[in-house]
């Protein structure tokens, strides 16, 4: 069993009401002593429950604007790294009831059995009769695409119940996103950084439906989804601008005999150029070195064009090759290779240095 007392427990929280107390009361009789309320912006008539938390032994940090959970998860990280030098870690809880002090101890317990820094989750179980229809489906779609697009395979990317060791505290500093995307995100962040996903089943607990949750459906998951959304743009209009350039330089290059290589080759030249810097600005936003991303990202690129050619080239042999065959034949051959380039340029060409996690 781990020493409670090592750990911080974080509770974010917006206009809590009476299940706050009975949250910090029950994690105080589990035997946790330091507790850490981040108060993100509630209304004036919600703050007498942070000050009876204060009551109760809590540290209290508040904004004065609601900010977001990841911001809030961020200011409690911060605090942590200035104000607790010796604790183990942190781990992170919902204010609303909905993590049980057995669950957080059962979590908190795998932080010592780990052979290096991980990351451990209290995953829920969704299939359960009593979980509401729109949050089976989304928690499910959400995990779903994450493990399609990202090989991202966790059953429940946006549990509140996570153990951070302080090892990895400070990376997650660095992890870009304010509101509910931020805790997607770090997913994606320990996944690059090949920091371990531990999952530890939890009791499924819904209150009323979920009815008090501060997730808002379109706009949270749009930016939850926001990676993949960037990558789907950043392709969208670099395969444009390749799949133009193609059709008129096939065009132009009619009498030519290798036409259809000089046309994919000069296509993907002149388009990678564009693509390579916006995903490296705005889509992973790496601080990997140039060199070594230009160096894997024209890797990668070789790959994508000698596979690119060679497909629609053994394609066109067998549908023909007029024009407006080869043009659907190359539409469908780099709709395919989409896929790939996402996963590779994720998990290997943007991806960060492990020497840049710190570990303490």
């Amino acid at each position: 069993m781990a020493n409670y007392q090592n750990i911080l427990v974080v509770i974010p929280s917006l206009d809590p009401d009476e299940r706050l107390l009975n949250v910090i009361r029950g994690v105080q009789a589990k035997g946790f002593t330091d507790i850490l309320l981040v108060d993100d912006g509630s209304a004036p008539e919600n703050q007498h429950y942070f000050e009876e938390g204060a009551a109760l032994g809590c540290a209290v940090l508040h904004h004065e604007v609601n900010k977001g959970k990841g911001r809030a998860l961020k200011t409690a990280f911060e605090w942590f790294m200035k104000n607790r030098p010796d604790s183990a870690g942190a781990v992170t809880i919902d204010g609303d009831d909905q993590h049980k002090p057995d669950d957080i101890a059962a979590c908190v317990d795998l932080l010592s059995q780990q052979k290096q820094d991980s990351l451990i989750l209290g995953v829920r179980n969704f299939d359960l009769d009593h979980v509401p229809p729109k949050s089976r489906f989304g928690n499910k779609l959400t995990s779903s695409v994450f493990r399609l697009f990202c090989g991202l395979k966790v059953s429940d990317t946006q549990t509140g119940l996570r153990v951070f060791p302080r090892g990895i505290i400070p990376k997650m500093l660095e992890v870009s996103g304010e509101r509910f995307e931020y805790e997607t995100n770090m997913l994606l962040v320990c996944k690059q950084a090949d920091i371990p996903l531990v999952e530890q089943t939890i009791e499924t607990v819904y209150i009323n439906s979920n009815e008090t949750t501060h997730f808002h459906p379109i706009k949270d998951s749009l930016r939850i989804y926001g990676i993949i959304i960037k990558f789907f743009l950043s392709s969208l209009l670099s395969f444009l601008l390749d799949y133009g350039l193609f059709n008129v330089f096939y065009a132009a290059f009619r009498n030519l005999a290798h036409r259809l290589f000089l046309a994919t080759a000069l296509a993907r030249i002149l388009s990678s150029v564009f693509n390579f810097t916006l995903n490296r600005k705005a889509v992973f936003r790496s601080d990997a070195p140039l060199s070594k991303t230009i160096a894997r990202y024209y890797i990668l690129w070789g790959f994508q064009l000698l596979a690119s050619f060679g497909l629609v080239r053994l394609l066109s042999g067998i549908f023909g090759e007029g024009g407006f065959v080869v043009a659907i034949l190359k539409l469908i051959v780099d709709m395919f290779l989409y896929f790939v380039s996402f996963r590779v340029q994720q998990a290997w060409v943007f991806k960060p240095d492990n020497t840049e996690i710190k570990s303490e």
